[in-house]
C-alpha cells in the first residue's frame, strides 16, 4: 500500500481543487493537491514538499482531516488529508491541468478521483466550521 497525502487548502469559505494532467492515470479528474510520502518523510513534510513542487507555494498543514484507503486497479493507497493554509506564494499550474477555488456547494459540479469520495462527503458535512 502506498502512503499518499493531500491538502484541503482553505481561503475564506473556499478550498482549492486541482485537475490531474493529461497522460497520467485518472487524467483530468479533480483532486486535492498532494502526492506520495517518500521514505523517511513525515506526512506533513511530504505535503509541504508536494505543494511546493506542484503549486509553487509554501503551505502550513493545520490538522489531519481524514484518512481513507482506496484500491484502484493499478494501485492501493492510504490517503491522509490535512486542512492547510498557504503561508507564501501564489498557486501556479506546474503539474496540474487546472486549479480552482470552490465552495463545498460546488463539489458535485466536478468529477473527482474515486479515492476522494469519503473526503468529499466529510467536507459537505463539516467544512462549514469557522475554526478550520
Amino acid at each position: 500500500m502506498i502512503k499518499v497525502v493531500a491538502a484541503i487548502i482553505k481561503s475564506g469559505n473556499k478550498f482549492m481543487i486541482c485537475q490531474r494532467p493529461r497522460g497520467k492515470s485518472r487524467a483530468l479528474l479533480w483532486e486535492f493537491p498532494g502526492g506520495k510520502v517518500e521514505k523517511g518523510e513525515t506526512e506533513e513534510l511530504a505535503l509541504i514538499r508536494e505543494c511546493r513542487e506542484e503549486l509553487g507555494v509554501i503551505i502550513e498543514p493545520k490538522e489531519k482531516f481524514i484518512t481513507v484507503t482506496h484500491k484502484y486497479p493499478d494501485i492501493e493507497i492510504e490517503l491522509s488529508v490535512y486542512i492547510a493554509i498557504i503561508k507564501s506564494g501564489e498557486p501556479k499550474m506546474i503539474e496540474h491541468a487546472d486549479i480552482k477555488w470552490i465552495e463545498k456547494s460546488e463539489i458535485d459540479n466536478f468529477e473527482f478521483c474515486p479515492a476522494d469520495k469519503d473526503v468529499l462527503e466529510k467536507i459537505k458535512k463539516e467544512l462549514e466550521k469557522p475554526a478550520l
